[in-house]
């Protein structure tokens, strides 16, 4: 008989809807009834893609002794890490506090009064890894709950009071151009180049720190840092963390030359690496980084979409049991799918009988395309296409085996980021096309008929499909929500889904140029503004009417995903830049205050927020477009604006006259002799409007 849990939206809790555990979903039921029934509360987290999850849930939840024991004894909790990230975030800093390290599955012994007592995280069913069973565990801890009570409560209370004093941050000083510069140099100095990327395995790709390098490198001109990003982006893609057959990261890699990945694919990292890799191109022109691009954003398109625009939360790393299984080859199976291409495929990823991980083939570069067109005798563009047709059959041989699970959620947050990746890549990779025919000097009417390849076009559709579902579905009644599936919403918002769903809406304008969006950008800031900030300074993570936790939360440093804070920091820098209020960026620049310090000390920890920090010690240009919305020179101009990388900049566009609700950006200005005119603004002052693209583009540059 199923538990409580049949009922919620979350596939990860419905996964454990059949247990014989007496699961409840966290909420006033199972708190009032530990209450009355003066039980400690056993609170679980994890998510649907966890591989060690799905490992405890198969050796102890689904055990009906183990399952008694906890039914008997404590009050069961299961919590989807991704629909209450505010839970999770407390109660892993007090996992972290309490055993120096944290992860999922998470596994949390709280009074009654929701004060944590003893953590850890996966435990096993007897007795290995040097660590006690999961019965030891649930046995010492109901023995200590009747016999030790006040020992258990004091430690309840001190583990409190340390979290407590955690949220309380106090800002002094901005982050200035020489504190960036300083940490720049400490992220190069830190930088492994034997094997790229920051740290030991588990290696983590870092998609947050090489955007602030690259901002950070353009903005100063220091080409410097370049070679360090595109060594770590290139040894990504070379290796098993980037599915060459069907596009996209995984989560990271097991080990320390990114050959093996953890399996699963989250929406949030294939959202921040793809605009990694786009921004990369834009600068370099490296056709490596615009495929890996399109390969990864066609990726979710087919796997992670829902009919009505949303996109999924994650795939599982396992498959009929296995982790890994879906995506890994055996020589055979790579021959009997390639058959005549199979020697050049195998000299590219260095396969062999033995493989490259338990007797199996994790498909990673072994010789990149100059030294394949050398030894198989070819040019680069055959090289090229005989890989893109085997990656297209290996891709269909591995449609007919058995999927990992998808979790089909879809949450604000990394909807928000996703909708960035596809709005930018829409209009820069469109740009692309444009710019190679107008090289030739086309005609106005030439340009005018010019299409774009339909890739592009569907990333814009995509984008704004996207963007309407999650004014719709997940804004409803005035309200917006975190988590949709099945048409059901959870009752949470939290502060990164309204600052992610913000900056995607401002890419989405800056695409198209449909007022809606920027519209709908601003409406969310005023309403985030008014039920996340903290006087003090920065934004908490729960709004004022949400519910009463052990503390509200305050989480500054970036993890996988940005900080909420980073995130409405940025979102509200660039609102000041498109409307001219101040007040956006005075609350951006007190958030940065309470950064400085630990960003100074961890700046690998606080990437989004050195971001932002950079948007604030340089110039931001503003730059306000009018014209004939169907006159070629008008989309000439806006081209030559997105010709290039510039990080720094915020535009708007219109046809004239301007339309009322356009930003104030857009307010007063003038088409010069009746012609396409754009105004480029810098810090608290405009130059001269130009109608001419080689102006314009010196304007720029300047």
């Amino acid at each position: 008989m199923p538990n409580l849990l049949a009922t919620a939206t979350s596939p990860y809790l419905l996964q454990h809807a059949d247990n014989p555990v007496n699961w409840l979903p966290w909420g006033d039921e199972a708190l009032n009834k530990a209450k009355i029934e003066n039980k400690p509360i056993f609170l679980s987290i994890g998510y649907a893609a966890c591989h060690w999850c799905h490992v405890m849930a198969h050796e102890s939840f689904e055990n009906a002794e183990t399952a008694a024991f906890m039914n008997e004894h404590f009050i069961n909790i299961k919590v989807d890490r991704e629909e209450r990230p505010d839970l999770d975030n407390i109660y892993m800093q007090a996992t972290i506090a309490m055993t120096g390290s944290g992860g999922w599955p998470m596994s949390v012994f709280l009074t009654p009064e929701l004060k944590p007592f003893y953590a850890g995280t996966y435990f096993p069913p007897t007795r290995r890894y040097n660590m006690p069973s999961f019965r030891e565990v649930l046995e010492g801890l109901a023995n200590a709950w009747t016999n030790q009570r006040e020992e258990v409560e004091d430690t309840g209370v001190k583990v409190y009071q340390h979290l407590h004093s955690q949220v309380k941050l106090e800002g002094d000083e901005r982050l200035t151009s020489d504190h960036l510069d300083a940490i720049a140099k400490a992220m190069q100095a830190a930088y492994y180049w034997g094997t790229g990327g920051w740290g030991d395995a588990p290696k983590f790709p870092q998609p947050m720190a090489l955007e602030f390098l690259l901002h950070h490198a353009v903005a100063r001109k220091q080409d410097e840092y370049l070679k360090l990003i595109e060594h770590c982006l290139k040894t990504m893609a070379r290796g098993g963390m980037y599915d060459v057959v069907g596009g996209g990261f995984s989560r990271y890699s097991t080990d320390d030359h990114w050959r093996v990945p953890h399996f699963e694919k989250m929406l949030y990292d294939n959202a921040l690496l793809s605009r990694a890799y786009l921004h990369a191109w834009q600068v370099t022109r490296d056709p490596l980084y615009k495929r890996i691009v399109e390969e990864t954003l066609d990726f979710v398109a087919k796997e992670m979409t829902h009919e009505l625009g949303g996109f999924y939360s994650s795939l599982d790393a396992d498959s009929e049991g296995e982790e890994g299984k879906f995506y890994v080859w055996t020589l055979d199976e790579i021959r009997n799918v390639l058959n005549e291409d199979t020697e050049f495929f195998e000299a590219a990823y260095g396969v062999t009988a033995l493989g490259n991980w338990e007797g199996r083939t994790v498909l990673q570069r072994a010789l990149d395309d100059s030294s394949l067109a050398a030894r198989f005798k070819l040019d680069l563009a055959s090289v090229q296409a005989k890989l893109a047709e085997s990656h297209s059959r290996l891709y269909a041989a591995r449609a007919k085996r058995i999927r990992p699970g998808t979790d089909d959620k879809v949450l604000t947050a990394w909807n928000g980021l996703m909708l960035a990746a596809f709005a930018e890549a829409a209009r820069v990779l469109k740009n692309d096309v444009i710019a190679s025919v107008a090289k030739q000097s086309p005609s106005h009417d030439e340009i005018a008929s010019t299409s774009p390849r339909s890739r592009n076009d569907s990333y814009l559709d995509l984008a704004t499909r996207n963007a309407d579902f999650l004014l719709t579905h997940l804004r409803r009644d005035g309200k917006l929500h975190r988590s949709w599936r099945d048409d059901k919403t959870t009752n949470e918002v939290f502060l990164e889904d309204h600052a992610s769903l913000i900056l995607g809406l401002l890419e989405l304008y800056q695409t198209d140029f449909n007022e809606r969006w920027f519209a709908a950008a601003k409406e969310l800031a005023d309403e985030m503004i008014q039920k996340f900030s903290d006087p003090a300074g920065g934004f908490f993570d729960t709004p004022v009417d949400g519910e009463n936790l052990l503390f509200r939360p305050k989480d500054v440093q970036d993890n996988a995903t940005p900080s909420g804070n980073a995130l409405a920091c940025e979102a509200l820098i660039k609102l000041a830049a498109f409307t001219n209020e101040g007040r956006y960026r005075d609350l951006a620049e007190k958030a940065l205050e309470l950064v400085t310090k630990v960003a100074l000390r961890y700046p690998l920890g606080f990437g989004r927020w050195l971001t932002a920090a950079e948007l604030v010690s340089g110039t931001l240009n503003q730059v306000a477009a009018v014209g004939e919305a169907e006159d070629p020179h008008f989309q000439r101009l806006i081209q030559a604006v997105r010709a290039e990388y510039r990080p720094a900049m915020v535009t708007a566009a219109s046809p004239f006259p301007i339309k009322e609700n356009a930003p104030a950006l857009l307010k007063d200005r003038v088409m010069v002799d009746g012609k396409a005119t754009v105004h480029v603004c810098e810090g608290f002052f405009c130059k001269l409007p130009t109608t001419e693209v080689e102006m314009l583009i010196e304007q720029l540059k300047s």
